[in-house]
């Protein structure tokens, strides 16, 4: 392997370097990347450096127990395997994570892939309206969970979590769904419904 990187420039090297860092950290690599406020979208050099180098990440991934997946129709490259740390999501970042499947959903079958963009003004009335959000969220709450769904390609924030206004843009990327893809969206709400109310009857009891 170390061979492979001596036939190549020292740049192109670093850009490999770089890239399998990503995957780690990210667990995916998208095609596209796109400018909330914008909506201008660019190529990614990470997702270039994966096609052009597939085959040596993949035989570099496999030995560290991990294996290159690419997905064609969500135009990304993701690990997968034993050797993927796997990061566990807190319940309320999992809520946010089922609402923003929500307005993803519902912003394709509305306005189209040129309008997946939200703001917290609009994710917080979703949380009411599906009862999955009861309560004022914290500031440290919505920055784990926004911090972790930009760390793995799930949104792009136009700056800081901490600059973040209500309606200040928030662009969904598709990769939203390779998340809790497990279950359908409506099972989900379902699922989480049923376990606020259940606290709510306990918290009844106690009072």
């Amino acid at each position: 392997m170390l061979q492979y990187m001596e036939t190549v420039s020292q740049g192109e090297a670093e850009n490999i370097r770089k890239t399998i860092q990503d995957l780690f950290r990210q667990t995916c690599i998208l095609q596209v990347k796109c400018d909330p406020a914008t909506l201008v979208q660019h190529d990614n050099l990470r997702y270039q450096v994966c096609l052009r180098h597939r085959e040596f990440i993949a035989d570099y991934l496999s030995v560290l127990d991990c294996e290159l997946v690419h997905d064609p129709q969500e135009h990304i490259f993701r690990i997968t395997g034993d050797g993927v740390m796997t990061e566990r999501m807190s319940l309320m970042t999992t809520k946010l994570v089922i609402l923003l499947k929500m307005i993803y959903r519902d912003k394709i079958m509305g306005e189209g892939l040129h309008a997946t963009t939200t703001n917290l003004a609009e994710i917080r009335e979703y949380g009411k309206n599906t009862n999955l959000i009861t309560r004022r969220l914290t500031g440290q709450e919505w920055n784990d969970a926004l911090v972790l769904m930009k760390t793995h390609q799930m949104i792009e924030l136009p700056g800081a979590v901490a600059n973040l206004e209500d309606f200040t843009p928030i662009y969904i990327y598709s990769t939203v769904n390779v998340f809790c893809s497990a279950m359908d969206i409506n099972e989900l709400v379902r699922t989480y419904q049923d376990e606020v109310e259940e606290l709510l009857t306990e918290e009844e009891k106690e009072n």
